[in-house]
């Protein structure tokens, strides 16, 4: 899980970094960009938003059994 999570944050930054130096705004980037945002932000979301305080709060009641 950590390193699919690693792979989409290397790949949003390496697509973005590629735009930006080669100065291509075509479609098929734009939708390749658009989709690794979406992914992003759903790591993001995971590993710092509500789900990630969730696993921890199992983690707690797993223990005290």
């Amino acid at each position: 899980m950590y390193s699919f999570a690693a792979v989409i944050a290397l790949g949003f930054f390496g697509i973005l970094i590629y735009m930006i130096r080669m100065g291509t705004y075509e479609t098929s980037i734009n939708l390749v960009v658009g989709a690794l945002v979406g992914s992003f932000t759903l790591v993001v979301g995971y590993f710092f938003g509500s789900s990630k305080g969730s696993a921890d709060k199992n983690d707690i009641l797993k223990k005290k059994e």
